[in-house]
């Protein structure tokens, strides 16, 4: 349709609370607002969440200044949300 806006990932709306050793499209949607979040990061959109996962969302959560857990929880994807949406990177 005339005017809609192409979202950069859309593996799926829903937003839950997701953490290592999570699988599926909720960390697949995580994985690509990552990529579209953070420079040098080309984390495989592969839906585990692992150790190379959750090193991302650490360093993402580091650069938006927001807790620091390695959970991708309510304030995380708000920001992850935010970001990927974005021209620019976080960091």
């Amino acid at each position: 349709m005339p005017g809609d806006i192409t979202q950069p990932c859309d593996f799926t709306i829903h937003r839950p609370t997701i953490k290592r050793g999570s699988t599926g499209d909720a960390v697949k949607q995580e994985q690509c607002y990552l990529n579209h979040s953070l420079t040098g990061t080309k984390l495989l959109e592969d839906g585990v969440f692992g150790p190379v996962t959750d090193a991302a969302t650490r360093r993402f959560q580091t650069c938006a200044k927001i807790g620091i857990d390695g959970i991708c929880g309510p304030q995380t994807w708000s920001f992850l949300t935010f970001w990927a949406n974005s021209p620019g990177f976080v960091c």
